[in-house]
């Protein structure tokens, strides 16, 4: 028995949680009474529900639904599906295609969807756990509505987990199992927001151990972990230990960084999460010190990208120890922020007509692009004229 695919629900009605786009005046509910064709994309956590809504969803509308692991399939599973898509189509039968883990295509994979969703042959409907921006093509990101997953509240877990334990049918209600009120919260604390994880848990508990009641011992034996207090993604916690990693590395002390990163990657912190925060460091906390900070850290990312844990934490450390050990310079974010002071000082400062853009006749008569020379040796405005509007020539904002 699979706990968390029997108690799949198939209906609106029976869905936990996204209140923001499930409910009767929210998006989905919209683009379903619209009868057009759409495709979305689903970013969220794992167990957030994005599955579940791509099998509701089609079976709302109708329509034929297949659903590919972007892990396992390749574009000979994708054009067996397109062929159906196609009869279809001529039936004038809807066909949503789920593509779970779409990020896991390379840029040629999803290259080859977009005919299909452009003429209507498939309504596409893609989840990712990963930020759409950086892992899907922008010519597929600019037929598709982004809908944004969030982690389940805790309250909404409860209600879930309760389903669970009761449902005699689809659930664990023949065991006739009880939850402890901590147990219940530690489950729900462990779980992080993802109801997959809490179900797989709580059938393991219930089918496993004699007890009647499941105590918070069962949970942490189930979870392997001795610890109540285990990183949680939602949590203060996951915030304060990200703020002592951007710390410690600003304070140069690599240890204190080292520690920190491990603590958050043996406790299940994205590793592309990580890297993203030293990409923000380099440019923030060094700066022009060591201009390769910068690139070592992006190429962090590109290679935590490809390489994958538990390979990438060694790519990741290697980097954390560059970060920690360079040179410190604010001048970057320094120069940023007295340049955004000047922009709501003077708003409006009309650009010196030197600098202008002069593409007509009437243009060049009032003046515009005057004074600016090109040439081999130099381009610029000529006369010392300034850059910056007439109110702030002089002003300086990057100091070294």
């Amino acid at each position: 028995m699979n706990l968390a695919f029997a108690l799949r629900p198939v209906k609106f009605d029976e869905f936990v949680g996204q209140k923001h786009i499930t409910s009767d005046t929210g998006l989905i509910k919209k683009i379903i009474n619209s009868d057009v064709p759409f495709s979305l994309i689903f970013w969220g956590p794992p167990g957030s529900g994005k599955t579940t809504l791509a099998n509701i969803i089609a079976s709302e509308i109708n329509a034929d639904f297949y659903h590919l692991s972007a892990v396992e399939a390749g574009k000979a599973d994708l054009y067996k599906i397109l062929e159906k898509a196609k009869e279809n189509q001529r039936l004038n039968v809807k066909t949503i295609l789920f593509i779970d883990e779409i990020h896991r295509w390379n840029k040629a994979q999803q290259d080859s969807l977009l005919p299909y969703v452009e003429n209507g042959t498939i309504n596409l409907i893609g989840a990712t756990t990963e930020n759409p921006s950086f892992e899907v093509i922008s010519a597929l990101l600019s037929r598709s509505k982004v809908l944004v997953l969030k982690a389940l509240e805790p309250e909404e877990l409860d209600i879930i987990l309760n389903r669970a334990l009761k449902d005699k049918i689809k659930g664990l209600g023949k065991y006739k199992k009880k939850i402890n009120k901590d147990a219940k919260e530690l489950l729900i604390r462990l779980s992080g927001g993802d109801a997959r994880i809490m179900l797989n848990a709580l059938e393991t508990a219930a089918t496993t151990y004699k007890k009647d009641t499941i105590d918070e011992k069962i949970i942490q034996d189930v979870f392997q972990t001795k610890s109540a207090g285990l990183y949680d993604k939602k949590a203060e916690e996951h915030y304060n230990i990200i703020s002592a990693f951007i710390k410690s590395m600003r304070g140069s002390d690599t240890d204190a960084a080292l520690y920190y990163m491990a603590r958050m990657l043996e406790n299940g912190e994205d590793p592309k999460f990580i890297a993203r925060r030293m990409i923000i460091f380099a440019a923030e906390d060094i700066g022009m010190a060591d201009r390769g900070a910068l690139i070592q850290a992006d190429e962090a990312f590109e290679a935590v990208h490809k390489v994958g844990m538990p390979e990438a934490q060694l790519i990741l450390a290697y980097v954390v120890i560059y970060l920690s050990l360079a040179p410190k310079s604010r001048a970057v974010a320094n120069a940023l922020g007295k340049a955004k002071e000047a922009v709501y000082e003077l708003p409006n400062e009309p650009v010196p007509l030197h600098l202008r853009n002069a593409p007509t006749r009437l243009m060049k008569n009032l003046g515009y692009a005057k004074n600016y020379k090109w040439g081999e040796k130099y381009v610029g405005p000529t006369a010392d004229l300034p850059f910056l509007p007439k109110k702030l020539a002089g002003r300086k904002f990057y100091e070294k």
